[in-house]
């Protein structure tokens, strides 16, 4: 699944490095800590390679 925003491809980004040992878990904060409990490593891939070009910068609930 495509991340809709640049935060949210950011937090993804930052799941997937504590997923593969990169990064500590206890640094993760939010929208990360949440994607990296709830997530594969293949779907967080999916989501942080997603290009940048037309992205909102964050995306507002209704």
């Amino acid at each position: 699944m495509p991340a809709k925003s640049k935060t949210q491809q950011k937090a993804a980004g930052a799941a997937l490095s504590a997923k593969r040992g990169e990064q500590k878990v206890g640094d993760l904060g939010g929208a990360a800590k949440s994607m990296y409990k709830s997530m594969s490593e293949e779907k967080l891939k999916k989501m942080a390679s997603t290009k940048r070009k037309g992205k909102l910068r964050k995306v507002t609930k209704k």
